[in-house]
Order: C-alpha cells, then structure tokens, then sequence
C-alpha cells in the first residue's frame, strides 16, 4: 500500500498481524520468536517480519517489540555461524564471501520505522514527543564473548546463543542504554504504533472494479470476432444470428463504420444503420459521436427515424395504429425511396434487432439501395427476442452466419437464461455473483424490486449501472420521466451518471446494464417467455429476478426455474 507522508513517499507491508501466528523464512526468526512469547510481559507486543520502503531502500525488520511503559525495540536476526574478520566485516556461514551488515540494518531499521510513525498525521497531530527507540541483533546459533564489543555494536546490543534465556530483560537494558533522554510510550503510544503499521486507506472490494474487468475481457472478445467481418466481406447479403450477449449490436456497429470508410479493396460505402427501438438507435449515435464525419454512416437511427428524414411526420399517428406502422407508413416509405436522388440512396443496409421488423418495412429498405440486386444488405437476429407479433423476412436470400459465444454476460447469468436462448451458447464471460431470485406475489413486484434497488446501491453498485425493468405495467419512475422528456428524452437519460434506469423490457433490447432488477409484473403468458428471457440477459454482471415463483415455471420453464432456485 502506498501512502504518502510528509514530503516523502513509504511503503508499508505489514506481513504479519497482531494475534496472527507468522510465518518465517528461516528458523532462526522463528526460535527467537518463540523466545519472546514465552518471556515477554502481557502487555508487549512483538511484530515479525515488518517490511517498509523508503525512497531511498527497501528495510526488512525481522521483529519489533513494542514495550508499554519502556520503548520499542527493532531486532535483526541472523542464523547459523556469524562471525567477525580480520578486517571487521560481519561474515555468515562457510562461504567466504557472504558479507552481511547485521549493526546496520537493525539501526537503519529502526530510524526508518520511527520516522515513518512520526510522520503520520495521527501521531502529529496528537503532538506526542519523541518516545523510547532502541535497535539490537540477536545470533541465536552464534557465541558472543563476554567482552566483545565494536565501535558500533556494544556488547549490551546484542545477543548470543548464551543470552537466549534472557533475550526479554536484555531488550529492556537495550532501551535503557540507548534512549535516556526521550519519553516512555503510554498504552496509547502503543496501541497507535500498532495501527499505523498496520496500513491505513487500504483499497476495499468493489463490485464495479470486478465489472470493468469483466467488461474489458469482454470488449477483447468482441474485438476479435470482429474478425469474422473480414472473412465475409465479399459477401452482400448476410443474416448474422446470435442469442442475447453475442455482441451482435457491437458487431452491427462495427460493420457500420468498416463500410462507411473502406476496408481494404472496397471502396467506402454510404451506409444505413436501422434499428427498431428508440433506445438502441440513441445507443449508436452516441457510440458514432467522436468518429471523424466521413466514417459514420450516412444514418443512424429507428426505422421510424428513416421516416421522418424522409419527410413523413408520425407524431400525430397513434402508436396502437397497427395499420399505420406496419403497412401504410411502409408503403409511403417505398414510393419515397424509389424516387430518391441517387446521392441520397445507399449502397448497404444494416438492420440490428430484424426480428422485430413487419414485413412491410423491408421494402422501403431495398428500395432505397442504389443496387437493388447487387447491393449490401446486413441483418442482426436473435429470434428468441421476437416479443412483437410481427413476422416479418428480408424479401431476398441471406447467407446465414451463427453467432454461438456468449461474450458480454456472467456465466451466472448466461445459464440462467441458457434454457430460453435460440440455441446452446459457449459462455465466454468472467465468474460473477449468482443469480439471485426474490420471490413475492404479482401485486407486490414493484415494491419488491424497488427495495432490491436499494441493496444493490447499498452492496456498492453507482446508480448508472442499475436498471430496473418490468415486464408489465411500467414503474412509475418511468412513466414520469417519459412525460417528462418525451420519449427521445428519456431514452438519453440512459446515459444518466447520476440516477438509476426504469424501463420496460420491450424497449431495452440491445441495450445492457451492469446491474438488473428484473421485476416479472406480466398478467398473461402472452410473449411472457421471449421477456423473460431479454429482461434477463440486459444483466451483465447481476441479475435479480423478482416475481411469483409459478408464474416464472409457466413461462420460463423447468429449467430456468430450477436455475433460479424456485
């Protein structure tokens, strides 16, 4: 953990905790441990293998004793045979030239640790003096004569194997040598060296950090399917099919801009990029944003968004008129395109979301391509997500691409919703949280799934990462953003950092959120399942599901029951 202290910068490690038992890399730490807590007062404290950086090196103290009421005391320790030189250089062991600098590291040590303590803002602030610090070596495997001494190591500083049956009492005699004009440590003192040593601000488990880690193994996976485009790029008439967290969107929006700037031979092309519902088609103008103009496509947007450029105004029309929006808009939108300027038509389609377009609405389609036989037409497909009664088929043949990864989901989440999807996926995404399943009556949903709003936030999810989306009636949240906004409005507000998402699955596909609450409120069965099964799959990282346990058998199966605990 870095922290920074004063004007300089430490790292500190704290190996081994109070009341932990360590672990040692050599044995000779470990008996003199042992010593200590056998001699030691209750009230002492004994720290093994205390690491700390400075700017300047990196210091190892081997033990550190802390003694309420006398001083702290740094302990290097050093095994097997040690021994002086001619030349009075510390020498280990057989091997003649193993120099080691036993005096010193003790001594380093302790300055080290004493400024870092007395750098900390909490031991300045409370304007405590200067306590007691000492620093000595212990040779527990070593004999020390009587009468050595050097210069900088006094005999009283350090220990040898005769000296292990007082090492305790010789640490104290240390303190009392070395420091005699400095204060001794109240309980206090104590208790706070503890602490700081111990680290402070120390990072804590985030569940977005899991996230973007997960996003990011995704994102690669995505980029290298990207790859199948180049494979396919002299194919002009191409169905791309996938189950949900596929990355079909992102694969449509990839092709959008290949297109549009030229890829290798091929010249860059003026392309459109349809979709069905408001929010996807907001989801790629702000993914085309900061792309240089030349490299978006010539449109982006909803079918009905290709209507209005066009000319034709469906603002007055209800949105209940069936006939309006599958046949006569499709039929104006045909004599419209025929009689487009050739600088106005295009030379690729790309249609994410297919399955929910009317039969109809492919015809102003092809129409509006310069090459009616020969030109680019690209469809994204998921049939599993059909929650319209439309039925409708590109009215020309497509080579058929699957799409069988699940790339963006949890593998907690993708088998959840594995026994819904059009087909057997390979899970490709991180481990995760499982799903969880929060049973409550019909009436009762909304609040429910409201208050697991509430835990996510609480366990560490931001606002912008959660949505909650019915399958019935609309959360009133929604509907107050809807009026409030309008609905181009409110489908921007998607992009919110400041507030969770209400929504309704029926307008959410292709769009995800980290985090789902997912409140099954449906009164009748009917496209119960093809919900089920989008309203799940927008979860990427977790997924609660909140709603009558039968009802979710129904229309979801065994299989997804079973999977949701029920």
């Amino acid at each position: 953990m870095g922290v920074f202290v004063g004007a300089r910068r430490y790292l500190l490690l704290m190996v081994t905790g109070v009341g932990e038992t360590p672990r040692f890399a050599h044995e000779s730490e470990r008996l003199v441990w042992d010593l200590l807590q056998r001699q030691k007062r209750p009230d002492w404290v004994v720290l093994a293998n205390q690491r700390l950086t400075t700017e300047e090196k990196d210091h190892e103290l081997d033990l550190v004793v802390l003694m309420p009421g006398e001083g702290v005391v740094v302990v290097e320790v050093k095994g097997g045979s040690v021994w002086v030189d001619e030349d009075g250089r510390w020498r280990q062991g057989r091997r003649p030239d193993n120099v080691i600098h036993p005096v010193r590291q003790a001594r380093e040590g302790k300055y080290a640790l004493r400024e870092y303590v007395e750098r900390d803002a909490r031991w300045r602030d409370s304007s405590r003096r200067r306590i007691r610090w000492g620093h000595a070596v212990v040779l527990p495997f070593t004999e020390v004569a009587p009468d050595f001494s050097t210069p900088d190591c006094p005999r009283w500083t350090i220990c040898g194997k005769a000296d292990l049956d007082d090492l305790a009492d010789r640490l104290l005699d240390v303190i009392e040598r070395q420091e005699t004009t400095c204060r001794r440590p109240a309980d206090d003192d104590i208790e706070l060296i503890v602490d700081i040593v111990s680290g402070r601000d120390f990072p804590t488990h985030a569940v977005t950090a899991e996230a973007d880690d997960r996003e990011a193994v995704a994102d690669r996976l995505t980029q290298e399917q990207a790859t199948l485009l180049k494979a396919t790029r002299l194919i002009n008439r191409l169905e791309i099919r996938g189950g949900a967290g596929s990355g079909k969107t992102i694969l449509a929006l990839t092709q959008a801009k290949d297109l549009t700037r030229g890829q290798g031979d091929r010249r860059p092309q003026r392309v459109a990029l349809v979709c069905y519902s408001i929010g996807l088609s907001q989801y790629f103008r702000r993914q085309l944003e900061g792309v240089p103009r030349r490299h978006r496509p010539a449109f982006v947007g909803s079918f009905e968004d290709l209507a209005n450029e066009w000319g034709i105004d469906t603002a007055a029309h209800d949105r209940n008129d069936a006939e309006f929006w599958e046949r006569d808009l499709a039929s104006r939108m045909t004599q419209i395109a025929a009689s487009l300027p050739e600088g106005k038509k295009f030379d690729a389609v790309i249609v994410d979301e297919a399955q929910d377009f009317a039969d109809h609405w492919w015809f102003p389609l092809m129409k509006a391509l310069r090459d009616e036989d020969e030109g680019g037409l690209y469809v994204y497909s998921d049939e599993n997500q059909r929650i319209f009664a439309r039925f409708g088929q590109p009215p020309v043949p497509l080579v058929p691409l699957v799409l069988d990864h699940n790339l963006r989901n949890t593998q907690q989440i993708a088998r959840a919703f594995g026994p819904l999807a059009p087909m057997r996926m390979q899970l490709r995404g991180g481990e995760g949280a499982d799903v969880a399943f929060v049973p409550c009556p019909r009436e009762e949903a909304l609040g429910t799934a409201d208050d697991q709003v509430d835990v996510l936030l609480e366990t560490g999810w931001e606002p912008q990462h959660v949505a909650l989306l019915t399958m019935g009636s609309r959360h009133p949240a929604q509907v107050e953003r809807q009026e409030a906004r309008g609905h181009v409005g409110y489908w921007k507000s998607f992009w919110d950092n400041d507030d969770v998402f209400y929504g309704h699955v029926l307008g959410c596909k292709g769009l995800e959120r980290r985090a789902v609450v997912l409140c099954v409120n449906a009164k009748n069965t009917e496209r119960a399942r093809e919900m089920l099964y989008v309203g799940m799959s927008r979860a990427t990282d977790q997924l609660v599901v909140v709603g009558d346990p039968e009802f979710i058998r129904e229309i979801g199966g065994d299989q997804v029951a079973a999977r949701l605990g029920i």
